[in-house]
């Protein structure tokens, strides 16, 4: 019994999940590596096998293990030795973090009593929802700094699995749980998400047309505006206006870094015509906001002297 009881130990398990969970996250994380090294070139996924850039050459297995193979490699392909960049153990490494936290910071490990086979399922559906945000906030994040690229074939289905994410668990919890009539219920979820989605489009749309009018130039491509509406449909209202503070933080100290520092433009460049690539900042945000976007909110709301505030649901 003693042997049973260490081995069922919570925190052993809660342990275990989330570094199970970082591992996974490299792995996917060297497929994301795969996905944005290929699809800015129009290149299959599948086929051929990973192999330099450079050279063609076909890389072993042991050339393909997340992380460590960069190390290993210090760098550079082993075959014609030219650099293998940073993106690639940058990126894993983010997303087995991001992973792991998630799982680490899941509502699963909360000691509850009254939890039900029901609430535990919505638990593991909410924490798999997190890792999906993730990869797709990545790999918009990386695109945009590489390409200034944000597909749609990434931010329209990520509206729709945002929204989804957010009003199943209604969905399952008021038919097969314990809700009552008087519960909004799904409905309700979905018009909020909905009208999270129109307020922050409509926020960038607005930007968007003022630069228009006052510039006469585009400053703001529709990806933008497709990227915040996603993560509306992850966020909420509050959290998503969070991220969008955030990003126009991080806008501003490259710009100034791009005005200061010449190099950092394109040859022939001004600064004024330096493009940045704001989808990037965007999803940094969004990470931050879903990370520690209520400790964020609720301080600020606590130093303004609002102890409660009646905004769409998070």
């Amino acid at each position: 019994m003693p042997f049973q009881t260490r081995i069922l130990n919570p925190r052993m398990i809660r342990t275990l999940a989330t570094v199970f969970a970082g591992l996974l996250g490299l792995a996917f994380g060297s497929f994301l590596n795969v996905c944005l090294s290929r699809w800015p070139e129009g290149e299959s996924i599948a086929h051929p096998r990973s192999h330099c850039r450079n050279c063609q050459h076909t890389l072993a297995w042991w050339e393909n293990i997340p992380l460590l193979s960069w190390i290993m490699l210090r760098g550079r392909c082993r075959e014609c030795k030219a650099w293998i960049s940073i993106r690639y153990p940058l990126v894993e490494l983010a997303l087995g973090c991001l992973w792991g936290c998630t799982v680490w910071n899941s509502s699963l490990w909360n000691p509850d009593p009254d939890r039900t086979a029901l609430t535990f399922s919505i638990g593991v559906f909410r924490v798999v929802a997190g890792l999906i945000f993730y990869w797709l906030a990545l790999a918009l994040a990386f695109l945009d700094a590489e390409h200034l690229w944000l597909p749609n074939i990434l931010t329209l289905p990520g509206i729709l699995l945002g929204i989804l994410a957010y009003s199943l668990p209604e969905v399952v919890q008021r038919y097969w749980g314990t809700f009552t009539a008087q519960d909004p219920g799904w409905v309700a979820s979905v018009v909020d998400r909905l009208i999270s989605i129109f307020i922050c489009a409509g926020l960038l749309l607005l930007i968007r047309w003022l630069y228009w009018v006052f510039r006469h130039r585009e400053g703001m491509g529709l990806g933008d505006v497709k990227l915040i509406a996603m993560l509306a449909a992850w966020l909420g209202l509050p959290a998503t206006l969070l991220a969008f503070f955030v990003s126009v933080l991080l806008g501003a100290i490259v710009g100034l870094a791009v005005i200061a520092v010449p190099s950092m433009r394109d040859e022939g460049e001004g600064w004024a015509t330096s493009k940045l690539p704001f989808g990037t900042f965007l999803c940094i945000g969004g990470i931050v906001s879903s990370l520690w976007g209520e400790s964020i909110i609720a301080a600020y709301l606590h130093m303004i002297g609002i102890s409660e505030i009646n905004l769409l649901l998070w």
